[in-house]
């Protein structure tokens, strides 16, 4: 499979992040953010499917070949959507549209309810609102992610003898994948250590959450929406486990498509990557 994209560096006022970019120079503005430890990959199949719009596919903070968060810095969804914004900044562009998968597009409804007027459209894929927490389960959340912190200076990331072996890890990891989905992530999120490679990402990435929105907070984001959203739902995918937000779905004013696939439906092969185009080139060409 060709590139089609080119690889570009942004310094931005924080940090300096890593990312792809696709389509015309003159296409309409996009932002593709993928999920939790994945990295820019996982638009390598679906951006040169989308029509009239420049996407910057972002590597997040602390994942792919983007820098890691300062030394006592965390990795809050607020602090990426705040990327986000510097990052458009730097295009100059004042308002653009979202593409997101998962944590993506999680974070892409955080900006846009925060500030509307800068988010045209969602694009989202099997991702809408966070984990939630209520208030009587906040300290011993606290507690959990304090020690889960104060226990990873005597963690190690794996090392795989074989890039072969990361692959098949990542098969089996978080929002299982097929092989050559695994194979294209790995190919970004792997360096080459003493014994083999490991991951990039930031071993922080791995830590829970020291609070979490209540599920007053999630609806508040989703009903503070402004924006023509379109969200695909896969099959198999992890949407299906949160039937609330199932529940509230029926209420909003979103196109929903369900696709058969699982949670990377858009990477996991051409046919799945067609088929989530096809929901999204309509919805994006809208004026």
């Amino acid at each position: 499979m060709s590139k089609g994209f080119e690889e570009v560096r942004l310094s931005l006022p924080h940090i300096e992040l890593a990312a792809h970019l696709y389509g015309p120079e003159d296409g309409q503005p996009l932002l593709a953010l993928h999920g939790w430890l994945d990295n820019a990959a996982s638009f390598a199949r679906l951006a040169p499917k989308l029509e009239g719009v420049r996407i910057v596919a972002l590597d997040f903070a602390g994942h792919g070949h983007s820098e890691h968060r300062p030394a006592g810095a965390g990795y809050a969804l607020w602090d990426y959507a705040y990327d986000v914004l510097q990052v458009a900044e730097q295009f100059g562009w004042s308002r653009f549209s979202i593409l997101g998968h998962s944590m993506g597009a999680i974070t892409a409804v955080l900006l846009a309810g925060a500030m509307p007027e800068r988010v045209a459209r969602l694009a989202l894929i099997d991702g809408l609102v966070p984990f939630t927490g209520e208030a009587e389960q906040a300290p011993e959340k606290l507690g959990e992610a304090l020690r889960a912190k104060l226990a990873l200076n005597h963690k190690r990331k794996p090392v795989y003898a074989e890039m072969a072996r990361a692959v098949q890890a990542r098969m089996k990891g978080v929002g299982a994948v097929s092989q050559e989905a695994a194979e294209l992530l790995a190919q970004r999120g792997l360096m080459p250590v003493p014994g083999g490679y490991t991951w990039r990402t930031d071993s922080r990435l791995t830590l829970p959450s020291p609070l979490r929105l209540s599920w007053a907070h999630a609806q508040a984001f989703l009903r503070a929406l402004q924006c023509p959203v379109s969200l695909v739902l896969a099959e198999q995918g992890m949407m299906g486990a949160q039937p609330a937000v199932q529940a509230l779905l029926a209420e909003l004013p979103f196109q929903v498509h369900r696709l058969p696939g699982g949670h990377h439906l858009h990477l996991d092969g051409e046919a799945g990557a067609q088929r989530v185009a096809d929901c999204f080139n309509p919805f994006l060409r809208l004026p």
